[in-house]
């Protein structure tokens, strides 16, 4: 694992953008995604980078595009990372941390998977129930279910994908017809069910339940394919399955910890995001190191 890294600086790339986490430069036909160390938590970049976070977030993906490759292809360049730097220490600093992929036109709707009942899905679901028809995002599903109880089958939730500094927002299946297209949309619901299912049964195998997750898909020469991270703890709820109760939301293996403290510090939510303490920092690292060790079978990034 490489120091901790909160802002990229490659002078012979074009920086397109800074998101809250990850840089993109132009690489001609195609972009260099570099996840950083930097926090997100309640759309808030932190000061205090997380060690390790950016190499796990892209090697974990880098393992579920190769494993999902036979369902869907993805944006991924032929070539290394590493072609594009001729110093040594730049390579040992960006290579693990970097996807060199293709330049797509990304769809505006987001695809969200849920399998088990959290998050906004189950708040949804509690302010639907009262009505006698519980839903999640227009999704019927059956009365007197439990926060965190596992859905009959898994559903498909689309949202929209928010500028930066906002929450993206669920919509119905209709809702999204109207912006991408039927047509489309469906194929984006069959892809994404069937990649968080067999991931969901993957993971459960090595003990983590995926509750839901988060992709996102783009069009490469009018073909779908899958783009941006995949079923990392930044873009899914991860649970330790040994850990697992219905009707309690269980610890989950990404940012929850952080928000959790930052809930009980009292913070309005607001830039400036305070420093976190070192014991905060630890932990968040050590949690978003398990799922990667977990999932991929690794004993080092």
């Amino acid at each position: 694992m490489t120091q901790p890294l909160y802002q990229s600086e490659i002078s012979h790339l074009r920086l397109l953008f800074r998101g809250k986490v990850r840089d993109i430069y132009d690489c001609g036909n195609e972009l260099l995604l570099v996840a950083t160390d930097r926090l997100s938590a309640f759309d808030v970049v932190f000061p205090t980078p997380i060690p390790g976070k950016g190499e796990i977030l892209t090697q974990m993906s880098l393992f579920w595009f190769e494993k999902m490759k036979g369902i869907l292809p993805n944006h991924l360049s032929e070539k290394p990372v590493k072609s594009l730097f001729k110093d040594p220490k730049e390579v040992s600093l960006y290579e693990k941390r970097s996807m060199l992929v293709k330049k797509t036109r990304a769809l505006t709707v987001e695809a969200v998977a849920r399998g088990y009942l959290a998050g906004s899905g189950w708040n949804d679901y509690k302010e639907t129930e009262k009505s006698g028809f519980p839903k999640v995002c227009g999704v019927s599903l059956p009365k007197g279910l439990k926060e965190a109880q596992k859905l009959p089958e898994p559903i498909f939730t689309p949202s929209t994908k928010a500028p930066q500094g906002t929450h993206d927002e669920n919509i119905t299946f209709e809702e999204a017809v109207k912006i991408i297209g039927r047509e489309l949309l469906e194929r984006v619901k069959e892809a994404t069910l069937k990649i968080y299912s067999d991931a969901a049964r993957y993971a459960e195998k090595r003990g983590i339940l995926i509750a839901d997750t988060k992709f996102e898909f783009g069009l490469f020469n009018n073909e779908l394919i899958l783009i941006d991270e995949v079923l990392t703890p930044d873009s899914s709820r991860f649970w330790p399955k040994n850990d697992y109760r219905v009707g309690l939301s269980p610890p989950s293996y990404d940012k929850q910890f952080v928000r959790d403290y930052l809930n009980a510090t009292g913070w309005n939510k607001k830039p400036p995001a305070p420093e976190l303490p070192g014991e905060i920092v630890k932990k968040t690292a050590e949690k978003y190191f398990e799922a990667f060790r977990q999932l991929t079978g690794k004993s080092k990034i």
